[in-house]
């Protein structure tokens, strides 16, 4: 047996409050304040959690119900660099119309409870061409990024127009805006920063919070700027043949330096292993840049796995972390320029190639809306901050006596404890991408509390699955009832006709184990497993999760609670928001959004399925298609069938269920997908089949040229009118009938992509394993009706210097089309019954 101990302090001394400039407005009804440990709002601990959404990089028209998916999955304010080269290509014309409209976009992030940070720059990276500089501004005679008076006589009108954009949208006229970001990844300019900063005050702009990024050992003005830090499971910015970044590594270990020296090291000089200058004890652990995904540059082509941002960001905040802010949280495209292309090039002489419309980012949301697995992990972990971030956020964090030893230690077992001397959260993360890391059999914890009696958990050591990464809570109070430990993810909590639920995510290969404080318990009664009293506790054993895992509990203050144990998979399709009139929890493989009275949802199916709990009073009602209930364990399942009507319609069904009428479903229900498998993850197959002709066959691949530090650069636009391998894909006219939610998939080869519709570049992807996703409503219908979506392909040159997944292999080196379907995304709309 592997016994692993700790010791929870009571904390050393109170937190420091009121020693930084960060004021609110004196008329904000929930007051946003720093402290040295974490931030508040409205007097109380405040775990935020952000997620970046380039505006000028979606179309305008889909903005708000993206947003309302970032909600959703616990987002609780948005980020966007505010991109200077996208609103003032040509100089003396600032242009915020359309998908550059910021009023608008802050204006919908207000509608919906969303908080809004603006990241202003005026350089903003963001894998932009000239990091958003104009180009107009880099040949004038200045020095950029420095308080050179000719530059900043350029940025005064530009920040001017950021704030007229925004006037009445700060907090002091109870509008979204929390906080803005200065500059990004300028290391060596503290003065410049603060004159950045008094630049923007003196425009107009105002939030409770001014920020910078943190990293690279940077040097900020003391107490000006809250430092916000960063972390990321790849890098495209590395050398092609460098492996998988040390900096990258650490972000899976748990630890208490904040800095990583790797991000944007290649705009600056560097070292692994450099300090930490921003003094710690002054300011609380935020961050602004989790890796929620990664871009692809021509010379080297990650791939990341949901599982290496859901282990990034639990880690981080066993580390301490106090604001998950995840970059890019939703992908976009790069706007098309009037002068230029926009993205980052050797042309412009920065390090990498980028493509020249997709950003992507493999994000939690995609490219063009799609749901991905990696939104489903960091839902799980973002439910949890929303109800219990406030406990989390004020506890300190604890390494245990035994730690690896370095960061090529793979046996040694990474745990950490946030606690705050009497209760607390016992973190553990058993996965990294590239390297697994083993499973770890007979483990079982001690967790000494400075206020209180150790705990020893759980009662039979269990075996640590490799892959795994959890939070188990302890000495929990849930409304009464304490929870001196569950072997399973904190959720959520929803009331229940005046019953308390706790939600909870088993881990696979874990046995759920609950652990009750007798004392506050009176009496108790679970479906499965054993009930045993030992020690002042009631321990529940062999607990089989599900639907139907609920254990009832009256507690000794008359209180009724709940703890419903779901299993890994069914905790991953759990929402939770406002719903046909009350807070409720809604299960579904389908997306969901929460408007007002509207719960839609999103799924490639021919219905639509989604459990509930507390059950409503009536089923509700969906336009266009039937409901149809049964029970599903302690919730009630409803599903959406089409009807062939325009109105809403709830069959004749008998009255014998829980919340509404209704009869069980057969098992082979068409909206079902593979076991364990989200809509997001489509197989071949599923969607539907397009013909596609070849024009052209590929030539020999072009010779591989280097650019910026000697890296491969992406092959000129000619080698796609000589060289490319050609294909056309005809697109049936009905399927411009929903173009706002057809996706075309094409399973293809080679070396980089583009489609075209006529001579229009539509879409591109550098290949690196992954189906390349386009969404229809962004193509031109009428000239797609007649000319087809054309697909250029190049190969590969054998031995390119370019970075590809393990499991791409040599397939790069043919440029072929392999397959090509279409594949609708429903949108069902679900009223109150």
């Amino acid at each position: 047996m592997t016994h692993h101990r700790l010791h929870v302090p009571a904390p050393a001394a109170a937190p420091l409050t009121g020693h930084l400039p960060f004021t609110d407005a004196p008329s904000a009804a929930d007051p946003i304040a720093v402290t040295s440990r974490c931030l508040t709002r409205g007097g109380r601990p405040w775990f935020p959690v952000s997620g970046e959404f380039h505006y000028t990089r979606y179309p305008a028209r889909h903005w708000e119900e993206e947003l309302l998916k970032m909600k959703a999955g616990g987002v609780t304010a948005v980020a966007s660099y505010v991109i200077w080269i996208h609103h003032e290509e040509i100089e003396g014309r600032v242009r915020f119309d359309g998908d550059r409209d910021l009023r608008r976009f802050a204006e919908l992030c207000a509608r919906h409870g969303l908080d809004f940070i603006p990241r202003i720059g005026p350089w903003s990276h963001a894998e932009v061409r000239n990091g958003g500089l104009p180009d107009w501004l880099l040949a004038r005679d200045c020095a950029p990024r420095t308080d050179d008076p000719a530059y900043l006589d350029a940025v005064r009108p530009w920040f001017a127009a950021i704030a007229e954009q925004l006037r009445g949208l700060d907090r002091a006229h109870h509008g979204p805006i929390v906080a803005i970001q200065i500059e990004n990844e300028l290391y060596d300019q503290p003065g410049h920063l603060r004159t950045l900063k008094t630049m923007a005050q003196e425009a107009g702009l105002d939030a409770p919070l001014w920020t910078s990024t943190a990293w690279g050992g940077v040097r900020l003005p003391p107490d000006e700027l809250l430092p916000l830090y960063g972390g990321y499971p790849e890098t495209f910015w590395t050398e092609w043949d460098g492996g998988w970044p040390d900096t990258c590594r650490k972000h899976f270990f748990f630890t208490h330096q904040r800095d990583d020296e790797g991000i944007g090291a290649d705009l600056r000089p560097t070292t692994v292993g450099g300090g930490d200058p921003v003094p710690s004890d002054r300011f609380p652990w935020a961050t602004c840049e989790l890796g929620g995904g990664m871009a692809a540059a021509y010379h080297r082509r990650p791939r990341v796995d949901p599982e290496d941002v859901g282990a990034l960001g639990l880690t981080k905040i066993g580390c301490g972390s106090v604001w998950q802010g995840y970059y890019m949280f939703h992908g976009g495209t790069n706007p098309t320029g009037e002068l230029t292309t926009l993205q980052e090039s050797h042309a412009t002489h920065y390090p990498n190639d980028l493509p020249v419309l997709t950003y992507d980012f493999q994000a939690p949301l995609g490219e063009y809306g799609q749901y991905r697995p990696s939104y489903h992990e960091l839902r799980l972990q973002h439910l949890m901050l929303a109800d219990l971030g406030h406990l989390i956020a004020p506890m300190e964090s604890v390494l245990p006596e035994r730690q690896p030893t370095g960061q090529h230690d793979r046996d040694t077992l990474r745990w950490a404890v946030r606690g705050d001397g009497t209760s607390g959260f016992l973190f553990v993360n058993n996965h990294q991408p590239h390297e697994p890391l083993p499973s770890h059999p007979d483990t079982t914890f001690t967790v000494d509390f400075a206020d209180g009696p150790a705990l020893s958990l759980p009662s039979t050591p269990v075996t640590v699955p490799s892959g795994a990464y959890f939070c188990w809570p302890l000495r929990l109070d849930v409304a009464g009832l304490r929870l001196d430990w569950a072997t399973a993810q904190p959720v959520c909590r929803v009331d229940d006709r005046g019953r308390t639920v706790l939600v909870l995510a088993a881990t696979d290969g874990i046995t759920p184990e609950l652990a009750l404080d007798s004392s506050t318990v009176q009496s108790v009664t679970t479906p499965t497993g054993s009930v045993t009293r030992a020690d002042g506790r009631i321990l529940i054993t062999g607990l089989r999760p599900g639907t139907d895992a609920l254990v009832e509990v009256n507690t000794a203050d008359g209180g009724r609670v709940g703890l419903l144990v779901l299993d890994a998979a069914t905790a991953r399709t759990v929402y939770r928001g406002s719903a046909w009139g009350a807070e409720r929890i809604v299960l579904s493989r389908d997306g969901v959004v929460f408007d007002g009275d509207e719960v839609r949802l999103h799924g490639t199916g021919t219905s639509s399925s989604f459990a509930v709990l507390p059950v409503p009073e009536r089923p509700p009602v969906a336009a266009g298609a039937s409901v149809y209930a049964e029970a599903d364990g302690v919730l009630t399942r409803y599903t959406l069938r089409p009807d062939g009507r325009t109105g809403v319609g709830v069959p004749d069904l008998p009255d014998d269920l829980p919340g509404g009428r209704g009869h069980g479903l057969p098992d082979d229900r068409a909206h079902r997908l593979p076991e364990g498998r989200l809509p997001d993850e489509l197989p071949e197959g599923q969607g539907t089949a397009l013909p596609f002709t070849l024009l052209r066959p590929a030539g020999t691949a072009p010779e591989t040229v280097t650019g910026t530090l000697g890296r491969a650069s992406a092959p000129a636009d000619k080698h796609f009118d000589t060289t490319a391998a050609e294909y056309r894909v005809d697109v049936p006219g009905h399927l411009l009938d929903d173009a706002a939610t057809t996706l075309l998939r094409v399973r293809w080869t080679g070396d980089v992509g583009r489609a075209y519709v006529g001579e229009t570049l539509v879409a591109d992807q550098f290949h690196a394993g992954g189906v390349w996703e386009i969404g229809l409503d962004r193509l031109p219908a009428d000239l797609l009706l007649t000319e087809g979506l054309r697909l250029k392909l190049l190969p590969l040159p054998p031995g390119a210097p370019v970075h590809l997944p393990a499991q791409v292999g040599e397939a790069g080196q043919e440029a072929a089309v392999r397959h090509v379907e279409w594949a609708t995304v429903r949108t069902w709309t679900t009223r109150a019954g």
